[in-house]
């Protein structure tokens, strides 16, 4: 992560249909690099999705520079095309997005050395 300039830390929670784990892994281990593009083009320096295999829960994190910069992303071609490609898995609002649920921070331990602040 860039050293010497403080990041902006994101958490939601999505939620994948029941038994759909390996296929969620299985489409973003193929990225499109046309929407790779477009996450980092918005300043994204680290995106994390994490399971629960309990309620097949996903917990994301990111780490971006310009969080206003992120609005823009839903009005993108590529990124309107991944919603419609993972809808089949997910649940999603009318416009296909994934239902994101924001996570609050709740405890942080940071040596303050160059690593995303918490917002």
């Amino acid at each position: 992560m860039t050293h010497g300039q403080a990041l902006c830390t994101l958490a939601f929670r999505m939620q994948l249909f029941p038994g759909q784990a390996e296929e969620y892994h299985r489409r973003h281990a193929a990225i499109w690099p046309e929407l790779k593009t477009a996450l980092l083009d918005a300043g994204i320096v680290e995106y994390r999705i994490f399971h629960d295999d309990k309620d097949d829960a996903l917990f994301a994190v990111l780490y971006c520079r310009q969080p206003d910069r992120l609005a823009d992303l839903p009005s993108l071609p590529v990124m309107q095309q991944w919603w419609a490609y993972m809808a089949d898995i997910m649940v999603t609002q009318p416009d296909l997005s994934p239902v994101q649920v924001g996570l609050r921070s709740m405890f942080v331990l940071s040596t303050g050395e160059g690593l995303p602040c918490a917002s």
